[in-house]
């Protein structure tokens, strides 16, 4: 059920890759890997690639300008597209991880597995503690994803910084060793941020697990949640704290709309496949329909929140930093 919107970003795939040897073959291939996720999944890797195209233009239109003489934003743009690659299995490489298991995100089953000792412990502990409601069950699990997804990027993110290191490694001339050093400090600061904010998160799960859901939270989503925490961390007033936890607030319903309708294309899908077998044309054609349409909404207000929730985390990062680091 592939349309030509898909059919653009993945030409717009292999034209970004400048200088690769990337073939029909090859994007076929890719092409053939899309079609097996599901709709959702689709629609989150066209949000992704969407930001990526925008910020690449951003990038050209400073380009242009004179600025980033250093190469240090081209480099983090062409690693943030390595990362979406391997994020939806499409760097070539073989990723042992179920791409797809087309479990809602808010669905609690039994033998659920978040490929880490410490999650899957402290998940089962949880589980059986005696002290969640089913929703607060289905909301501990939503955090829980969020952490592994966050591991897993992370774990992409180390892997691609190591590779572009060992690429350069042998083709910057002495000359463009101060940059070079610059360039690779700046990387391993991004990491070293990112693992702290495991560990941080990592440490709410476990509060939470052990004492269960305060009744003054601010937020419910995993991403709203933590948002707030970063913000809470950084050298911000109370002023723009409050400021900040207000426009986080209009963020969460536009989270938790995205995520209506998520589920509603999910089922809008089954439907669909259901129908086809029965061969009815003019009712798959109405189907057809609803589901494009759905399609296309999710696919828009997905861009439209992670567009947001990047501009909010750069806003937090750029407010919050002592002052000594401007």
């Amino acid at each position: 059920m592939q349309s030509r919107y898909i059919d653009a970003w993945m030409i717009f795939i292999c034209s970004y890759r400048t200088g690769c040897a990337t073939s029909w073959d090859k994007m076929n291939s890719n092409m053939g890997l899309e079609m097996q996720m599901s709709p959702v999944r689709q629609a989150e890797l066209h949000s992704d690639l969407k930001i990526q195209e925008k910020d690449e233009l951003q990038w050209k239109k400073l380009k242009a300008e004179g600025m980033d003489e250093n190469g240090e934003r081209e480099a983090k743009i062409r690693r943030n597209f390595n990362v979406i690659l391997a994020k939806y299995g499409m760097d070539g490489k073989k990723d042992t991880r179920t791409m797809d298991n087309n479990l809602k995100d808010h669905d609690v089953r039994e033998g659920d597995i978040f490929d880490d000792p410490r999650l899957d412990k402290l998940w089962n502990k949880a589980k059986s503690s005696g002290k969640f409601s089913e929703d607060e069950l289905q909301s501990l699990h939503r955090e829980f994803q969020h952490h592994k997804d966050k591991i897993h990027e992370y774990n992409i993110l180390m892997d691609t910084v190591t590779r572009t290191e060992e690429i350069h490694k042998n083709v910057i001339s002495p000359l463009e060793g101060d940059v070079k050093e610059h360039v690779v400090h700046q990387k391993h600061t991004e990491l070293k941020q990112k693992m702290k904010d495991l560990n941080h998160g990592f440490e709410r799960l476990r509060k939470i697990s052990h004492e269960g859901f305060s009744d003054d939270s601010e937020f419910r989503e995993p991403r709203v949640i933590e948002l707030w925490d970063m913000a809470r961390r950084a050298n911000l007033s109370e002023d723009e704290l409050d400021s900040l936890k207000e426009e986080l607030r209009h963020f969460e319903t536009k989270v938790e709309k995205h995520q209506h309708y998520q589920e509603q294309l999910e089922l809008s899908h089954q439907k669909l496949k259901h129908v086809e077998t029965l061969g009815d044309k003019e009712h798959i054609m109405r189907n057809k329909e609803k589901y494009n349409s759905l399609s296309e909404k999710t696919r828009e207000m997905g861009y439209k929140m992670k567009k947001h929730m990047q501009d909010l985390t750069n806003k937090i990062s750029r407010d919050g930093l002592p002052h000594n680091e401007l």
